[in-house]
């Protein structure tokens, strides 16, 4: 028991001292409609039909490539964005880039955005060496303490990678809380994107 307390107190303690190292250019998060509930095991989750989705929050930070600039969900109104977060440090993540990088080729002429979010990478230069190694061409936001989360509604911010695939009014069509492939992703991702605007 004093062992599992003395574990409990140092996760707290180290859980603290993350979230303390919030600098005015932090990413930043305000809630939004949609609610997140446990899917009970499930690692695909699907929301429909879409007039039941829910809007995420304002969702901004630091681009983990260009120094000063900001970017935002909101930068890419009226297009089908696909959220990834991942870490250099995560297996899965390395992983699956290739295959997201290649679901964002094929349909970014359909209307599609993808914007990566990029935690728990303290050393920034390691974060921006495996989006030049691994030739990922869209952009993320860099976001060590995850503060951006909070805008997910309560997507487990303890499930990296995690991707997250909004139609065109930012509204949440499907979660996918494990490493995906192009073909997992991208017939989501086309379908939802060539939804008609009155499903919208």
């Amino acid at each position: 028991m004093r062992k599992f307390l003395l574990s409990a107190a140092a996760a707290l303690s180290a859980l603290t001292l993350v979230s303390g190292c919030a600098t005015g250019t932090d990413a930043v998060a305000t809630g939004g409609t949609f609610d997140f509930v446990s899917p009970g095991g499930q690692t695909e989750i699907f929301y429909d039909p879409p007039s039941e989705r829910g809007t995420l929050g304002e969702l901004s930070g630091p681009d983990l490539m260009e120094e000063g600039k900001t970017t935002s969900l909101s930068d890419y109104e009226d297009k089908a964005v696909v959220l990834n977060v991942w870490g250099q440090w995560c297996g899965p993540c390395r992983g699956e880039a290739d295959d997201l990088e290649e679901v964002f080729v094929n349909t970014k002429d359909l209307g599609v955005q993808f914007l990566g979010i990029n935690v728990r990478d303290a050393a920034q230069d390691k974060a921006q060496d495996f989006v030049v190694d691994n030739k990922v061409t869209y952009p993320s936001i860099y976001d060590p303490p995850m503060r951006t989360l909070t805008a997910l509604g309560g997507i487990p911010t303890s499930v990296v990678p995690t991707t997250i695939v909004l139609d065109k009014q930012h509204r949440v069509a499907a979660v996918f809380l494990r490493e995906l492939l192009t073909e997992d992703l991208q017939p989501v991702v086309e379908r939802i994107a060539g939804e008609e605007p009155d499903q919208q």
